[in-house]
């Protein structure tokens, strides 16, 4: 819906500010939480987060990636991402944290038939700053999925999304990271190879 321009200007302020403060922590912050937090379990996320796959379904390496709809840093992994989509299997789960929005739009997002495409379209549309794709009807079931992944992400110790649990692909430990992260330092984390860039 169109707002008057003071009133659309002093929503966006706010909501900039917000999702700034409860996205994501500065880089080292994140990283000294990940060097002291408690290991986590991969099979109790296999076991209770309800998430969409992007990425090769039959891989043996997969990554859980906890998000929030609503978070501009989660958006920023979403593109970092897929370039690497065909070395692992990416769980993306979304969580609800930061507004009401965050739980219907991640409910809209595992309810969809495609919800790769209704991910790219929900980000295209926060980018253009439309507030994201319309909450879907007949969600309420996976409203619950998402605040069940919610009080999973919590259990587990996590403080900020986006949140990544995986396994190296070389090494076998579990890693683990808060905040987004670039390409080449995703695949850095992972134990993936760092895809070429393409040809100019």
């Amino acid at each position: 819906m169109f707002k008057p321009l003071p009133s659309l200007l002093a929503a966006v302020l706010t909501a900039c500010a917000l999702l700034l403060a409860g996205c994501n922590d500065a880089p080292e912050t994140a990283a000294q939480k990940a060097a002291t937090a408690a290991p986590i379990s991969v099979e109790a996320i296999a076991a209770e987060a309800q998430g969409f796959v992007v990425g090769s379904q039959m891989s043996k390496r997969t990554v859980y990636i906890f998000f929030d709809a609503q978070c501009p840093h989660c958006a920023v992994l979403w593109e970092s991402a897929k370039p690497l989509k065909s070395q692992a299997k990416f769980v993306w789960i979304p969580v609800g944290l930061l507004n009401a929005a965050s739980t219907a739009q991640g409910a809209t997002l595992l309810a969809a038939g495609d919800p790769i495409a209704a991910m790219d379209e929900h980000e295209t549309s926060l980018k253009a700053g439309r507030g994201g794709i319309s909450a879907g009807s007949n969600t309420d079931s996976k409203k619950d999925a998402v605040a069940k992944n919610t009080a999973l992400l919590n259990r587990l110790g996590f403080t900020a999304i986006p949140s990544i649990v995986g396994t190296h692909a070389q090494t076998g430990a579990v890693v683990s990271r808060e905040g987004a992260l670039p390409t080449a330092a995703l695949a850095d984390l992972l134990g993936l190879q760092v895809p070429a860039a393409p040809a100019q």
